[in-house]
């Protein structure tokens, strides 16, 4: 029995002798397999203290790396055959790469540690053959960096996370009502003024504490090119978010006539310091679309994703609504109402971005007054949005809060620190199924995938982070990965035993998760007030 997570397709524990792992084990890679055959010697070897120095293909004992055209895209089968090695074939060259990411869980928690614990021990690998490919292509996870930033080291990690748990979109929320975190050249201001709140809110919005310390910080053009060639080494896409027409407070504190300035004025605006949603949007001005397509004409020269997310959701349509330069674009546009006008706001974005080779995504709410085509979707009003996208011939990712929402608490307790939302445990998570009821064989076909979102109002630091993303991401991998059965039908008993040693593997990494039996004393908060209401969605 295999304690791998995610759960693999096809598992063989043939009888026979394992493979020894030692100083004088040879690395072999055929073209095409090299991001892998660097991350074994500068991730693998650093880890046991092995050299895996290049050597022939046939060598006795050696690992072998090779593309295997017979493979789906994404597919590997790991060989683990005495006398013979370690051979990794990959449908392409991230079949190999998450093939690798298997052998890893195979050698055990010090395969996951940073420079070998015992020097020079030989580490041994089962005799197994392991068929593997993922359920679906889109397998994301969005760290939003706007409400409180991450260093560029702390995003890095969560890169090398995402690989360890075969996940392959990072979704980048880099900007909203509270910060502006990735420098645009021709708009210094988002960094000079954007990028930083002169105090935070501690804990729910309803919460009398602050945090009475000015908070900020944003990544410089050359820090995103690394982030994303980090990220395409480990065969994950990066997907940028710059939030319009709503969440855009930040940006209005920076250049004002961004706002309507005709509703309220926008030169005493600063960089939103609590939660919510803001009622400051952008103005539906010229001078707002070409403000923005400046802005993502140089994201588009840093991110060579073929989506790119233009946010979409929680637009407060009061200022337009008392504004006579939005009520004139409304009737030159022969629009009927705000909720059109959102609408045209972003079909200009997507057909701006369409020009130019790239496909626009954002929340459901874009679906609101019609969407054009090519255009995709990320459900997280639940199931609803997913639907009506599928339906209608759009792409979608099915991200739904009642499932996937990590900063949702993980348990009713009170020592559950800044409890926010949903009560979602371990197995909720595990127990989510993606693909939408009553869909057609069709329109099932437009579910791109699924993502895990980790929104950080209520998380300070790194080691909060952790501790709301994990162990729960762990299930969210497998759900996205493994073919599971039906939710009901789920062996969430044999997911916590494997489980079991999962968590000596996060310990290895340095993982700061939720332990199985509630928050260590260092992880609680006590009397930072949170939103313990079941039934009552917390605002992104």
């Amino acid at each position: 029995m295999t304690d791998l997570i995610p759960a693999p397709h096809a598992v063989q524990e043939p009888m026979g002798r394992g493979v020894p792992l030692d100083g004088d084990t040879t690395l072999w890679a055929a073209p095409g397999t090299e991001t892998t055959e660097r991350w074994l010697r500068a991730t693998l070897g650093a880890a046991l203290g092995l050299p895996l120095r290049p050597g022939p293909e046939d060598a006795r004992g050696g690992v072998r790396l090779l593309l295997d055209g017979s493979l789906e895209p994404e597919a590997y089968r790991l060989g683990v055959v005495a006398d013979q090695g370690v051979e990794i074939r990959g449908g392409d060259p991230a079949g190999v790469f998450w093939g690798a990411q298997t052998l890893r869980q195979l050698l055990g928690p010090e395969a996951f540690r940073r420079a070998p614990v015992r020097p020079g021990r030989a580490v041994g690998i089962p005799h197994r053959i392991i068929d593997d490919s993922p359920r679906f292509r889109w397998r994301g996870l969005l760290l939003d960096v706007a409400r409180h930033f991450m260093p560029k080291e702390g995003v890095l990690r969560y890169l090398d996370l995402m690989a360890a748990h075969k996940l392959n979109v990072f979704h980048f929320h880099l900007t909203d009502d509270q910060g502006w975190r990735i420098e645009i050249k021709r708009h210094p201001r988002l960094t000079e003024t954007a990028s930083w709140r002169s105090r935070t809110k501690f804990g729910h919005r309803a919460s009398p504490l602050w945090e009475e310390k000015p908070h900020g910080g944003y990544y410089t053009q050359d820090d995103i090119r690394e982030i994303v060639a980090y990220a395409a080494e480990r065969h994950i896409t990066v997907v940028p978010e710059i939030d319009v027409p709503g969440h855009s407070q930040a940006a209005i504190a920076a250049y004002p006539e961004l706002g309507n300035t005709d509703v309220i004025d926008t030169t005493a605006l600063s960089v939103w310091d609590t939660w919510g949603i803001s009622s400051n949007v952008l103005a539906p001005t010229d001078n707002t679309l070409r403000f923005y397509e400046g802005v993502f004409e140089e994201i588009l020269e840093l991110f060579p994703s073929q989506f790119i997310h233009v946010g979409g959701d929680e637009c407060r349509k009061e200022q337009w609504s008392g504004s006579v330069t939005a009520k004139n674009r409304i009737a030159d546009l022969g629009l009927a109402d705000e909720d059109e006008l959102q609408a045209w706001f972003i079909g200009h974005f997507g057909a701006w971005l369409s020009a130019r080779g790239r496909r626009l995504i954002g929340w459901d709410e874009i679906l609101e007054g019609g969407l054009a085509p090519g255009a995709a979707v990320s459900s997280w009003r639940g199931y609803g949005g997913g639907i009506a996208a599928a339906r209608a011939g759009h792409d979608v990712v099915m991200c739904p809060e009642q499932y996937v929402y990590l900063d949702h608490r993980q348990a009713p307790g009170e020592d559950e620190p800044v409890p926010i939302g949903f009560v979602r445990t371990l197995e909720d998570v595990y127990r989510f199924e993606p693909v939408p009821p009553g869909l057609t064989e069709e329109e099932v076909r437009h579910v791109l995938g699924t993502q895990a979102n980790v929104w950080t109002e209520a998380m300070e630091d790194v080691a909060r982070v952790d501790y709301q993303t994990f162990p729960r991401l762990a299930a969210f991998a497998e759900v996205a990965w493994s073919r599971l059965p039906a939710p009901e039908e789920r062996d969430f008993a044999g997911f916590e035993r494997r489980m079991a040693a999962h968590y000596a593997r996060l310990d290895a990494l340095g993982v700061a998760y939720r332990p199985p039996a509630g928050p260590r004393p260092w992880q609680k908060r006590p009397g930072v007030p949170g939103r313990p209401i079941e039934g009552l969605p917390p605002n992104k």
